[in-house]
């Protein structure tokens, strides 16, 4: 199966120009891989990832932390009211003050396991392997060259080609 197409450049100003080319022509699946960031093209293109990246995880660390106090909390009060009560110098079965150091700590670790979940899963961690690891060309996008990928699931995909040809140093199809 097909991954996308991977074009390689020599230079930022061949990259700028298909980076732009292909942005008014409404490609949306597309990845820029340079060596060293590039303010030219940085942003361009909304990557998947991108869109999660922007998604607050805020709410969901909220949610682990409120759901750390609320178990801790039943699970002291169940114990001390309905499992096993006892009356200890007259205070009342259900004392919260009592409850609040073990509920405290059990909202920190809700919400600190809440977010270590959310980073790992909003970031598709872990990919061990990505299809372009696949090409040759591509180990010296860290080093000195720059790299466009459009990928297959693009609407456009078939007419990439053309358009990238024009620019672009070498074109080659990236399989699964």
């Amino acid at each position: 199966m097909i991954y996308g197409l991977l074009a390689e450049f020599d230079s930022v100003e061949s990259l700028q120009r298909a980076a732009a080319d292909l942005l008014v022509r409404g490609y949306r699946h597309v990845r820029i891989y340079t060596p060293y960031p590039v303010k030219e093209v940085a942003g361009l293109f909304a990557s998947p990832i991108g869109r999660l990246k922007t998604f607050s995880i805020s709410p969901l660390v909220f949610a682990g932390g409120f759901g750390g106090a609320v178990i801790a909390y039943f699970i002291q009060w169940y114990a001390n009211v309905i499992d096993y009560p006892i009356n200890i110098g007259g205070r009342p079965l259900n004392s919260w003050p009592a409850f609040i150091p073990i509920t405290f700590e059990t909202t920190i670790l809700g919400a600190a396991l809440a977010a270590a979940a959310a980073f790992v899963i909003l970031n598709s961690l872990p990919q061990f392997h990505h299809p372009l690891f696949n090409s040759a060309r591509f180990e010296r996008a860290t080093q000195d060259r720059f790299f466009i990928c459009v990928e297959k699931r693009d609407g456009k995909y078939d007419e990439a080609r053309d358009v990238l040809r024009k620019y672009a140093s070498a074109l080659e199809e990236v399989q699964q």
